[in-house]
């Protein structure tokens, strides 16, 4: 079996990896590096989980390591492109990881987060630069940046760039970057249009694919419960209570229904934070260390931390909704059983997501075990204000309950959505065609992490 040792690594990379408590590469590592360091370009297909981030940052350090170089004022010689601002800390913390015996100056470029701060970090120009696209183009704009530099261009979770609109400021950024540089690509998927980029970047990169995306973790012990929408939160509160939960991840399809399973765990006597798009950098740098400190040991998040996040001991993942992605579900899952652990994976599936579950079950080719049948019947009526709060006393006043919202026939307020499924949306809208969701959600900010 193939050891980091004999991969040809610089004497100080190893000596990191070794304090680390690695030997033995992952597959995409074993593969991508000797042909990284051979000097060819490297387009990785792999699945999050799978070691893509030391695949890349390990040629990188050594290529550093054997020509050292002071880079211009306000360039570097490595441009690292991430998606989400948790993801590019976090690779950030791996390069500083790896090439603690090297000491290769480096940048963080992200948004939510004060310009100035990063436009003194790049002025005396650093060896990496791992940047989100938005926010490193606010700079580059501003010639606080300069990509003329570049030896090496790393994109990594391209697919997740593909999904947040990011395509044409990676174009952008491609047309200023120097022809003459080793060029990496990372994708959990190979959609069409990546693979058109891929090929515009590199004529002839050496492709290295494993663990497809549609292959789960082996690790994992996955199951589903059938119940009710205005049924979840009981059944997660029970799960969270009941079970063995060292940290768990609990995935919400919107911003506004995460804030409101945190509000519901807390009165239910958990502790509990959250991350998504409309919490500042501070609020989700914060929900983070708790979560990785055990203090908040509940974390509920949108899909910006399906990928990216790297938190060991995440015994649970819980889908209190079911993406309308289903690769989705398998990189949310991809959160746990990390390093060799086993997890834990439930899914709360209301009967109108069914057809969701059914398209996971298509992409794995595997039936996920259910517990429970699939609800049927009129789901309940919620109770309106007036009756929540009871009659009022004194005369004269208007009649409350005409101030409640007008009900159809069908036993929900006329023109919204079914009980149980409270639209977080405001004002209400009209029922969307199927695959809208994506588009509302780039809308709404989920799809949007470029630090503007």
């Amino acid at each position: 079996m193939t050891q980091f040792t004999d991969l040809g690594l610089a004497a100080p990379l190893l000596r990191a990896l070794e304090e680390e408590g690695y030997t033995t590469p992952t597959p995409i590592q074993a593969q991508a590096i000797p042909a990284a360091l051979s000097g060819r370009d490297v387009l990785g297909i792999a699945q999050t989980g799978t070691g893509k981030t030391a695949a890349f940052a390990l040629p990188i350090l050594h290529r550093l390591a054997n020509d050292p170089k002071r880079p211009p004022s306000g360039a570097c010689r490595v441009l690292v492109l991430s998606p989400t601002r948790e993801l590019a800390s976090q690779i950030h913390e791996s390069f500083r990881a790896y090439g603690r015996h090297i000491r290769p100056s480096t940048a963080l470029i992200f948004g939510g987060v004060p310009e100035n701060p990063q436009k003194r970090a790049m002025g005396k120009g650093v060896d990496i630069l791992i940047a989100t696209p938005g926010r490193l183009l606010d700079l580059i704009g501003q010639r606080a940046v300069r990509l003329d530099a570049i030896e090496a261009l790393v994109l990594d979770e391209a697919d997740q760039m593909l999904d947040r609109g990011f395509w044409p400021s990676i174009r952008r950024i491609a047309a200023m970057v120097p022809r003459q540089r080793h060029t990496m690509f990372f994708s959990a998927t190979m959609p069409e249009d990546i693979a058109k980029l891929a090929k515009e970047l590199m004529p002839e990169p050496v492709r290295v694919e494993v663990t497809p995306v549609s292959t789960t973790a082996e690790r994992v012990n996955q199951r589903v419960i059938h119940v009710r929408a205005d049924g979840k939160r009981g059944v997660l509160a029970t799960l969270l209570k009941g079970e063995t939960v060292g940290r768990a991840l609990v995935f919400s399809r919107t911003k506004h229904g995460a804030d409101r399973i945190v509000k519901q765990l807390e009165q239910d006597g958990l502790a509990a934070g959250a991350i998504h798009g409309n919490k500042s950098q501070g609020q989700r740098e914060r929900a983070l260390d708790a979560f990785k400190k055990g203090t908040a040991p509940i974390l509920v998040a949108t899909d910006i931390a399906a990928r990216g996040i790297d938190v060991d001991g995440v015994t649970h993942v819980i889908q209190y909704d079911l993406p309308e992605v289903p690769e989705t579900y398998v990189h949310r899952i991809g959160r746990t059983a990390r390093a060799g652990a086993s997890g834990e994976a439930v899914a709360l599936v209301a009967p109108d997501e069914v057809a969701l579950l059914r398209a996971v079950e298509k992409l794995t080719r595997q039936q996920v075990p259910a517990e429970g049948d699939i609800p049927t019947g009129p789901v309940p009526r919620a109770p309106s204000r007036q009756q929540q709060r009871g009659p009022r006393g004194g005369g004269g006043g208007r009649d409350h309950q005409s101030r409640g919202p007008s009900r159809s026939g069908s036993g929900r307020p006329a023109g919204g959505p079914p009980q149980g499924r409270r639209d977080d949306r405001a004002p209400a809208r009209r029922a969307e065609p199927a695959g809208a969701s994506k588009d509302r959600a780039w809308r709404n900010g989920d799809f949007r992490d470029s630090g503007r």
